[in-house]
Order: structure tokens, then sequence, then C-alpha cells
């Protein structure tokens, strides 16, 4: 939320028009509940998830408050679980989007799992599973949600990667390779020697080859 809150930001993403206020009014019976299902419904258009209450930022909701023409001490509320249930259900119905747990972790798996084979940083996991879950209009997963899954999925398919070089490589290729980091007498492993700088260039250097 942290780069969201921009006074640019907050006025084209948290500003509700006046179809949304016409829309949540029909659907509530007080101020507060009004409050909640805009300031909700706001953040699901920019974040296409529901977030807690306590993740929102007060110049979001203080910049819905005035939006909505209420008073300082009135704050979002939904009222009965039952009716904030309803609730969010309208929302996404409005939206267009389903809420699945279990799918939209499937997808999020598979879109990362696919990913991984060409990515290695965290965050392009997580934006192709972000861009997967989207084109399905699932509502996403928590942020910790996914960044686990990119964290775990990665370490799996780098460990596939690993499993299948080492078998390609056979014996030789192996021995090779343990050869290239034993440490010689000098103190030194091939490995250092092919890691050093080459020499500057001269005439007579190549001469002498």
């Amino acid at each position: 939320f942290k780069k969201l809150t921009s006074a640019r930001m907050l006025h084209l993403s948290f500003t509700p028009n006046a179809d949304e206020i016409k829309w949540a009014s029909e659907r509530t019976n007080t101020p507060e509940a009004l409050f909640a299902v805009v300031l909700a419904l706001k953040c699901h258009q920019k974040m296409a998830r529901l977030p807690s209450a306590a993740e929102v930022p007060d110049e979001v909701v203080d910049h819905v408050r005035r939006h909505l023409d209420l008073g300082e001490d009135v704050e979002p509320d939904h009222g009965s679980g039952r009716t904030a249930k309803w609730h969010r259900k309208q929302i996404r119905t409005r939206l267009g989007v389903t809420y699945d747990p279990s799918r939209a972790r499937k997808i999020a798996a598979e879109a990362i799992r696919e990913a991984a084979r060409s990515r290695h940083y965290p965050p392009d996991l997580i934006n192709a599973a972000l861009d997967r879950l989207v084109e399905a209009s699932v509502e996403l997963p928590g942020f910790s949600t996914l960044d686990e899954m990119a964290t775990r999925i990665r370490g799996e398919a780098n460990a596939e990667i690993f499993a299948q070089v080492n078998d390609r490589m056979g014996e030789e290729g192996r021995a090779r390779l343990k050869a290239l980091v034993a440490v010689a007498e000098d103190g030194y492993s091939m490995f250092n020697r092919l890691k050093k700088p080459a020499k500057r260039a001269t005439w007579s250097r190549f001469k002498a080859q």
C-alpha cells in the first residue's frame, strides 16, 4: 500500500464515482456500512483482493470518507459477520471475480513453476502468478502466500535443474568438475586460476604464444 498512497494515486484509484456510491447505498442501511462497502470496493479494484482493515492506510480511509461526505467520527463497519460476508460477495460479483483460495493457489503454483524454468528472482515469479490469476478472474491470495510459494517452488525447480545437469554430466564430467575445485600444493585450485584476470595484451606476449 505504501506505493499507492500518493496524492495522485489516491485521486485516481480510491475516489468513488456516483455510480459506485449509488450501488453501495442500495446495499447498505447505515453510513458506517456504506463507508465499509465503498472502501472495500475501491481497495479491491486496485489490489484485486479484499485487504484486512489493518492493511488499509489512514490516508485511503480519510480520502474515501471525505468523498462520501461523512463526519470524521464515522468509521467503516460492515455490521454483523453475516452482513460482512454478503457485502464481500456483492463486491466480487460486481467486479466479476471469484473467491476460491484453493484454485488460486493451484493457478499461482502452476504459473510460478513454469516461470521458474527461465527466471530466478522471486518478484519475477510472483508477477507471473499475478498475471495468471488476474487473467483467470480469481481473487488474489495475500502477498505472504505468494512469497512463500515462490521461494519454495524456486528451490524445487533449482533442485530439479541441478539433478538434470548432474545426470547429463556422467561420471567423467563429475570427476572433471571435482578436479576443478581440488586445491593443489600451492594452495590454489584450477578454478582459482580460471578466475584470474587475463594479463594485458602486448606484442611480446602475443609472439611468445
